[in-house]
């Protein structure tokens, strides 16, 4: 007795044949990838959202579009749009505010609404920057009409879960994670440290290091503003400290305050201001707490570029990143880093040459290090050679290797020779 097909097989196998009858001619054809694709890019967060994911998205995409690429962006709706790209077409969502993180928005997952903007837009390939809701319902709807799908992975929710005392969904979001990339063709990571680690956790579909670009234009040591200088208080001697990020348990905040404390209180002799840009969730608890630190709230354009320039030095305590822009941008701009040693860090850090590196979770180690900050002199002769660093750090090679990972894994378009 013959066994049969399953229903499924049979129509995937059925849907082939017709698609072929489709195109059949009399001449031969030929099976290729078109040098143009139609890219659904599909997140949850996007400029004028301010962190490291959004705007880097941003320049992939704009970059894409420039080589002749088309765009169908699904995202949550916004209040207001001041990223200056314009999609090809464009998939907006209900937003919904993430609880603790009132900045942020998930979309919601209105599958139908995703799969009538895939069945007009035909993309080739779906490229899913975040895990959320939005991107659960955009792979459903992509596989449902059998699209490839690539993944980004850009932020360590299952690291920093702990910090907001969601300790307990550690172990359910890693098999989360698992199971979403797993069932992508292709996840694109920014460093070869998130790699690693994806790795070690179960993730064995392709792995991709797309790293990031920072726009030497936008951040500069010409910059510079005496004016904002003196709105610190702080004149040509006064070492001015910098941190830029999220105002937000995970980036680990207390500990540059610590080590500036002591510093306020070993180093009477020497002039120092501690500056903090950002937004976030426990701006207030530290502004409340910490007097002697100014605090700048967010700052976008020539706002944040003065506020690096203005700097003589860059420290960056987070644990949980998975690149981090600000590193660049703080080199772009002339400043030595202080910093981990992993992802961006590792990559663009000379210990003693243009920054200093510190052992992963070796904290009271970085904390010293703050303590033993060189002189002006020093601290501006290593911020140059930090800018000559990343002189050549700029968005077309992430751009070039973005491009060629979805082309190697977009559907074959079908051809009339």
């Amino acid at each position: 007795m013959t066994q049969q097909l399953p229903q499924s097989i049979f129509t995937q196998v059925k849907g082939y044949f017709l698609q072929l009858a489709n195109y059949t001619s009399i001449d031969h054809q030929v099976h290729t990838i078109s040098d143009t694709l139609n890219i659904a890019i599909v997140t949850e967060t996007w400029p004028p959202e301010i962190n490291g994911v959004a705007l880097s998205i941003l320049q992939l995409a704009k970059g894409l579009q420039q080589r002749g690429h088309r765009i169908l962006l699904v995202r949550p709706e916004q209040n207001v749009k001041t990223s200056g790209f314009e999609p090809e077409q464009e998939c907006l969502v209900r937003a919904q505010s993430i609880p603790k993180y009132q900045q942020l928005n998930f979309g919601w997952p209105q599958v139908i609404k995703i799969g009538q903007a895939f069945d007009q837009f035909q993309p080739d390939i779906v490229h899913i920057v975040t895990e959320g809701p939005l991107g659960l319902a955009a792979m459903n709807q992509a596989k449902l009409r059998q699209l490839p799908i690539s993944s980004g992975f850009h932020s360590s929710f299952h690291d920093f879960s702990r910090y907001f005392d969601l300790a307990f969904l550690i172990r359910p979001l890693r098999q989360y994670l698992k199971w979403f990339h797993n069932n992508t063709q292709l996840t694109c990571v920014p460093s070869q440290d998130t790699a690693d680690t994806l790795r070690d956790f179960g993730i064995h579909c392709p792995l991709k290091v797309i790293s990031r670009g920072v726009d030497a234009q936008h951040f500069h040591p010409k910059f510079r503003s005496q004016e904002l200088r003196q709105s610190w208080q702080a004149d040509e001697d006064t070492t001015v400290i910098l941190c830029v990020g999220r105002i937000s348990p995970e980036k680990e905040l207390p500990v540059i305050f610590s080590a500036y404390q002591q510093i306020l209180q070993q180093q009477s002799l020497r002039k120092y201001k501690l500056v903090i840009v950002g937004d976030g969730p426990n701006l207030a608890e530290y502004k409340a707490e910490y007097p002697e630190v100014i605090f700048m709230g967010l700052q976008v354009g020539d706002g944040l570029s003065e506020c690096y320039a203005s700097s003589d030095v860059f420290v960056f305590p987070s644990q949980v990143e998975t690149f981090g822009n600000v590193v660049l941008e703080a080199m772009a701009s002339a400043l030595p880093v202080l910093a981990f040693n992993y992802a961006c860090a590792s990559q663009m850090l000379e210990h003693g040459q243009n920054g200093w590196l510190v052992p992963l979770g070796n904290v009271k180690q970085w904390q010293q290090q703050m303590l033993q900050l060189p002189d002006l002199y020093e601290l501006h002769h290593m911020g140059d050679q930090a800018m000559q660093q990343v002189a050549d750090r700029g968005w077309d090679k992430p751009v070039t290797d973005f491009e060629n990972a979805l082309k190697q894994y977009a559907k074959p378009s079908i051809w009339l020779a």
